[in-house]
């Protein structure tokens, strides 16, 4: 439950960074960024398979290129379903997405498997 929460918070923090970069994505207050962090991990195990399926042979032809349109979408459903959470846009959504995981990949790489705060000691032999 506890490594649920951090990855949670970790998600949260993501979309969080995104917001203050990104223009025209606009979060009214700290519930939404919240609830905004775990419709986005609900959208992406449902929704995203889909569309990856979908989209399969755009992808393919863009060398991939296009799952970052498809992460825009998924943050973009994720703004039509929750009030408080504004995109102005597309682009906004794509921006927004790669720079939430990007944050979240940072944030992420102060944590372990486990979901618990790990510290590599390395010693010289």
């Amino acid at each position: 439950m506890t490594g649920f929460l951090i990855r949670l918070l970790i998600s949260a923090f993501g979309l969080w960074v995104a917001s203050k970069i990104v223009p025209g994505m606009i979060f009214h207050g700290p519930e939404a960024l919240v609830l905004a962090a775990l419709l986005q991990g609900i959208v992406n195990a449902v929704v995203r398979p889909v569309l990856v399926l979908l989209t399969l042979p755009l992808t393919i032809l863009t060398l991939g290129l296009f799952l970052l349109v498809v992460n825009g979408i998924t943050l973009a459903i994720v703004a039509w379903l929750l009030p408080g959470f504004e995109l102005d846009g597309l682009g906004a959504a794509v921006l927004g997405a790669i720079v939430a995981s990007i944050a979240g990949w940072f944030a992420s790489s102060l944590i372990g498997p486990s979901g618990r705060f790990e510290l590599i000691v390395a010693r010289r032999s």
